[in-house]
């Protein structure tokens, strides 16, 4: 991808630190916030954002921040990319809301209709759009139950679908999603992830002990598992997914929220094994930071729904539509490319790096821009987010103790290179100096056992 200034940054440099990490009215603003907001909100370290362009991000004390981490991996195009700024003002100066539930919206159904042309699903195509990756999730185990007449559905531990009730109910990622919420849905079970071996598990104790194939509808998987730590399959894992559902009549649900619009160098992370699920969930960065979500599914599964099976006052709304316009001809126009370009340049980084602190780092994984690095504690790699943010670079946590990197997929060459360089400056921190990184991030919150989601 070109190179172009910021016009967010002007002639400073980015990260660029002009007060202490966070600033005055940074702590100012939280100590508002923790007053009036909702305390179930996992922040994971004090930024306080009013502005971002690309990759920059200006905080509320003028700070300027390279974004590793894109809004949980949402901001696909960057931060307002232009292109898509402009489609939402177009939009939002014509309509900016009809519900597409109850009458025939325009554009909802060229939206419908650009999923469908990219979706990795043999056959026909249709789609249904909500405003977020957990609503796709519930609408996905409807769907699933209602098509098939079965009760049960797979899901797999580490996984994470979200923290509505069906979705959580589907999330094993961490016990503390279930705390306090139980009985969550019934039929759920959940599989071992991720080697061809665990594909034992279904004949010799679901089928065998727990359910007959006969009685699951569905088994839900991410492709890459995204909060619960970027994990990447065993080669040969998601296909033999796909022989176990054709043998048995289950359907395929590949989850793609945090994994697909490009992410993994590939439009779908299933792409890599080249398996077609029967239904693919997206959401995140299929419209760049607006609020939309959408199922696509073979065209059958969902002429099973009947008018008023499922619907969404807002889901699909013009203006978010509009923004996912913009963003699949970016996407298809070079980003997803530029993903896996970069994706390369940063394994070609952090490997290296590995090697320099083996008793830190045990793993670096991933696809594309889609970079998990396994430290050896939780403690480490929170130290190692809040070493970042203090040197004005945004990474997160995922996992039990890992670190991911997932800029925007419009990153240039120069900004991974400084990303890099800055994590690597982050990780020898931690090494040499533990504990006072430890104090420093124990002492703002950050070190709380408590990861953002997603």
């Amino acid at each position: 991808m070109p190179e172009s200034p910021s016009r967010l940054a002007g002639s400073r440099p980015v990260p660029h630190i002009v007060t202490e990490i966070p600033g005055p009215k940074a702590r100012a603003h939280i100590a508002f916030d923790e007053r009036w907001t909702s305390p179930s909100l996992p922040r994971a370290y004090p930024i306080v954002p009013v502005r971002g362009e690309g990759l920059t991000v200006e905080d509320i004390d003028g700070n300027l921040f390279l974004d590793f981490a894109a809004g949980i991996a949402v901001t696909s195009t960057g931060h307002s990319h232009p292109a898509v700024v402009g489609a939402i003002k177009e939009q939002a100066a014509d309509l900016i809301h009809f519900s597409a539930s109850d009458f025939y919206l325009p554009i909802y159904a060229k939206v419908c209709h650009e999923l469908a042309r990219i979706a990795p699903i043999d056959g026909a195509v249709r789609a249904y759009l909500g405003n977020s990756g957990t609503e796709v999730v519930e609408a996905a185990i409807k769907l699933a139950r209602l098509a098939t007449k079965r009760p049960y559905v797979v899901a797999f531990l580490g996984a994470f679908h979200g923290r509505t009730y069906g979705s959580i109910s589907l999330t094993a990622s961490k016990a503390k999603y279930h705390a306090g919420f139980g009985p969550l849905l019934p039929g759920i079970f959940h599989a071992p992830f991720g080697r061809v071996d665990d594909l034992r598990w279904f004949d010799e104790v679901l089928f065998d002990r727990l359910a007959p194939p006969s009685e699951v509808a569905a088994i839900i998987v991410e492709p890459i598992q995204g909060e619960g730590g970027y994990i990447v399959p065993e080669d040969g894992f998601l296909a033999g997914l796909r022989d176990i559902c054709d043998r048995h009549g289950i359907l395929l649900i590949a989850d793609e929220i945090q994994s697909g619009a490009g992410r993994t160098g590939k439009m779908w992370a299933v792409d890599h094994w080249h398996v077609r699920p029967d239904v693919v969930l997206s959401a995140k960065g299929i419209a760049s930071g607006m609020p939309l979500g959408a199922l696509m599914a073979r065209a059958d599964l969902l002429e099973s729904w009947g008018p008023g099976a499922h619907g969404s006052t807002f889901g699909g709304n013009p203006v978010a539509c509009a923004a996912a316009l913009a963003t699949i001809e970016l996407l298809e126009g070079g980003l997803v490319d530029n993903a896996r370009q970069r994706g390369e340049q940063a394994m070609s980084g952090l490997r290296p790096l590995a090697k320099r602190h083996p008793g830190l780092i045990r793993d670096v994984r991933g696809k594309g821009l889609m970079i998990g690095i396994e430290f050896d504690t939780p403690d480490h790699a929170e130290e190692v987010q809040w070493a970042a943010f203090q040197r004005c670079l945004l990474v997160l946590e995922c996992g039990k103790s890992s670190v991911r990197l997932s800029p925007g997929l419009m990153v240039s060459r120069d900004e991974m290179a400084t990303g890099l360089e800055i994590f690597g400056q982050a990780v020898a921190s931690v090494a040499t100096e533990p504990a006072r990184v430890h104090a420093q991030a124990a002492a703002a919150g950050a070190i709380s056992g408590v990861e953002a989601g997603g």
